[in-house]
């Protein structure tokens, strides 16, 4: 009977054994299980949730590796727009849309969302702690000016003391807004052609003939010298067959004018602007940026519509992946791209802010005709809407606010 006991004892005890081997393996696969299950979540939650730092986000190469520029717009009513147009008191007249009349106000709701990972939320207070102290000056033409109209509404909304924020009319050229609290100033500079040109005055400078001094730059960039971050464009104001060139001075009756194709002059502008740049940034300082072309929306049939038509009652966007429109010029992009390139291998760091092709979609973002009329219309641009319509600059809230959330991610970056 013991015997049988004592058999029975280890044949009792190995069941047990078994048993618990079994819970023991069972439990570690669910313990290697729910690490994993853990793990993939931190993952996801790094690369599709907008991050809380946007350091964190885009520390290292991590921004290179996930193009920004690359997606799609998603409607969100929720979240946007940024600001209120109504709110904003240093809003444009040119690009309040909606005091001018427009009803359709979705143009201010869509989102960009890059294929793979998230654009950070603009967040006004954090870009007012960075620009402490320092100077932000956007430097180009009226969409330029528009994108600086942008960046002011995104940054006023944060500052509810009025007697803290203003704007300071500098001279002729520029204009600054002043952020009391943070001793911030962010301001615009016209220089539709970076190079001096008799284009310069920023009220009458419809002219039949553009001339540009190619190699001359200093009479602008002496207001820039000391900024610390610094965004370029220019683009709209080349678009014709060729420029006149200047040697010489406009007040030099001697100087000696030349007709230069188009890209050529554009070139020789871009390479003025690259040296001074070299020469005088503070590298230590200073971040630089090039806003990429904006697309113009001038040709309806390019987009399946009538063939006399332009940007005007287009409340839809343009759905088709890597649409690209006439108002673009990639051989211009080219030479941006191969003056940046040539900077950077002297050491000298300009970021592209790549806003074409996610704009090429807005064919509604456009005043059309809702903006300040600055001259008289005649009974005959009344009668036909298109012919007076806006379709080059952006109406606001809207697109530009997405080139700053853009410009946002890169400040932030570096």
């Amino acid at each position: 009977m013991v015997a049988r006991n004592q058999h029975l004892v280890p044949i009792t005890w190995g069941s047990s054994t078994k048993f618990s081997i079994l819970q023991v393996f069972v439990a570690l696969l669910f313990a290697v299980f729910f690490i994993g299950a853990v793990y993939m979540a931190g993952e996801y939650v790094t690369f599709n949730m907008i991050p809380a730092s946007v350091d964190d986000m885009f520390s290292g190469d991590s921004l290179s590796e996930c193009n920004l520029f690359s997606g799609k717009w998603v409607f969100d009513n929720t979240s946007y727009p940024l600001y209120k147009e109504k709110e904003c008191k240093f809003m444009s007249d040119q690009l309040a849309c909606n005091k001018f009349g427009r009803e359709d106000l979705s143009y201010q709701n869509w989102r960009w969302q890059p294929h793979h990972c998230d654009l950070p939320r603009f967040n006004a207070t954090r870009l007012l702690e960075r620009l402490r102290n320092k100077r932000m000056v956007f430097v180009g033409d009226s969409l330029n000016r528009g994108q600086w109209v942008s960046m002011v509404c995104l940054l006023d909304s944060s500052i509810q003391d009025p007697n803290l924020k203003f704007m300071n009319y500098n001279g002729s050229n520029l204009i600054s807004f002043k952020a009391v609290g943070y001793n911030a100033s962010i301001e615009f500079y016209w220089a539709p052609l970076l190079v001096e040109s008799n284009s310069d005055d920023p009220v009458n400078h419809k002219l039949p003939e553009r001339i540009v001094r190619s190699q001359s730059i200093e009479k602008h960039a002496r207001f820039w010298t000391d900024a610390d971050i610094l965004v370029f464009n220019s683009y709209l104001w080349w678009r014709r067959p060729h420029i006149k060139v200047l040697w010489g001075s406009f007040e030099d009756k001697n100087g000696i004018y030349k007709e230069v194709e188009m890209l050529r002059s554009y070139e020789m502008a871009l390479k003025t602007w690259s040296d001074w740049l070299e020469i005088q940034v503070d590298r230590a300082k200073t971040q630089l940026f090039f806003i990429s072309m904006s697309p113009t929306h001038e040709r309806a049939e390019e987009w399946g519509a009538s063939n006399d038509q332009n940007c005007y009652n287009e409340t839809n966007l343009i759905t088709k992946e890597g649409y690209v429109g006439s108002g673009t010029d990639p051989k211009m992009m080219k030479i941006v791209e191969n003056s940046i390139d040539e900077l950077k291998s002297r050491g000298l760091k300009v970021e592209i802010i790549n806003i074409t092709q996610l704009s090429e979609y807005r064919k509604e973002g456009h005043p059309s005709t809702y903006r300040k009329q600055w001259e008289t219309l005649s009974e005959e641009q009344l009668s036909n809407p298109s012919s007076y319509s806006d379709c080059i600059h952006w109406c606001l809230p809207g697109v530009p606010d997405v080139w700053n959330e853009l410009l946002y991610a890169y400040i932030f970056r570096q």
